[in-house]
């Protein structure tokens, strides 16, 4: 009798985290970024760093051209506001889905079906170094244990999903990861999970993992002090309004949590609508300008092209630069949208004295 693998048609050998990173090296000058990039996330959550942290850029990475395109308009972009914003190039490489569909560029790489996934890793490995070489810091959705191993070298901030903010083996990973990592809330909206999760994350914990060799190990983590939460709003309805924002504070303060909050301006927050987004932003910064000193950064999701479109058999249809799962907002409207931002932040620091936050 068979009692193990009765559904599993084929077993592949990966390459080892080491071995993988021997073929892509990160070099001296890149690991001095990184770990820069991370110090700054980490004094922006702890005050002493008084910009407002910007994730932003495509849903997913489907075309690696596109994606250097994006970041060299991004780079320009982000030396123009960094006196009061610090840009972060999101770079999503994995896709969760709620039932089936595309799962990112590291799954299925050549978005055919015929999932390469080593070929996927590589591409997007390759992809981060050249991103972190123009100088940007890098934002990814850590949704596959194994990956971190493969990839978090060159990563400086990391999101979990609504979908596994509740689970355990997600906890559990952020709990050992090296970066300031935000935990949205539920797809309900409840707050609950993710206050759970921060909870979770910035203890240690000892769990199955793996090494640089490959090996299945245990695992035993200190806790992340820099996990946050990241309202992205659920259930139909958006969460970033000051309502909202006041209520995630109490509940924040009142589990002895630091009062650090991202607001997700995509997502139930803009009703699905990329087109919401730049008025999300605007009604963050109109708090901030109100007084608020909880809010620690946004996500945006942008592309080249606004909108989205549907990916079908015939590649050659594929609009290039136009996101292929949620809806974008365009560059044009990133870059208007950030500068503006930036202009409000910096008379309203002039004004008051720059102290503020």
């Amino acid at each position: 009798m068979t009692l193990e693998n009765t559904n599993i048609t084929n077993l592949e050998r990966l390459v080892t985290p080491k071995e993988f990173k021997q073929s892509l090296p990160i070099s001296e000058a890149l690991e001095q970024h990184v770990e820069r990039s991370r110090q700054i996330l980490r004094d922006i959550l702890d005050r002493k760093d008084k910009r407002l942290i910007v994730v932003v850029g495509p849903c997913s990475v489907h075309d690696t051209k596109a994606a250097i395109e994006y970041a060299e308009r991004l780079v320009t972009l982000a030396d123009k506001v960094k006196d009061q914003l610090f840009v972060v190039m999101r770079v999503y490489f994995e896709k969760p889905r709620t039932t089936v569909g595309w799962k990112g560029l590291i799954n299925d790489p050549y978005l055919d079906g015929t999932f390469q996934i080593e070929k996927g890793m590589a591409l997007g490995r390759e992809l981060m170094l050249k991103i972190n070489e123009m100088g940007l810091p890098i934002a990814n959705e850590a949704l596959d244990p194994i990956s971190p191993q493969y990839m978090q070298d060159l990563i400086s901030w990391s999101a979990i999903g609504a979908r596994t903010t509740e689970s355990q083996t997600h906890r559990e990973m952020a709990s050992g990861l090296s970066v300031p990592i935000g935990f949205k809330n539920g797809t309900d909206g409840s707050l609950d999970v993710a206050i759970n999760a921060l909870q979770s994350a910035s203890s240690g914990h000892s769990f199955l993992g793996i090494d640089g060799e490959g090996k299945v190990s245990i695992v035993h983590s200190s806790g992340n002090p820099y996990s946050h939460i990241v309202l992205r709003g659920g259930g139909g309805k958006p969460n970033y309004d000051s309502v909202n924002v006041r209520l995630t504070e109490r509940e924040l303060r009142e589990n002895n949590l630091p009062i650090n909050i991202m607001v997700d301006c995509s997502h139930a927050n803009s009703q699905k609508d990329p087109e919401l987004q730049p008025l999300v932003l605007d009604n963050i910064a109109q708090q901030i300008l109100e007084g608020n000193q909880s809010i620690i950064g946004v996500m945006l999701e942008s592309h080249l092209k606004g909108g989205n479109q549907k990916l079908t058999d015939d590649k050659t249809q594929l609009e290039y630069g136009k996101s292929i799962t949620d809806g974008c907002i365009s560059w044009e409207t990133t870059e208007s949208s950030l500068i503006q931002l930036a202009e409000k932040l910096r008379n309203f620091k002039s004004s008051i004295g720059q102290n503020y936050r």
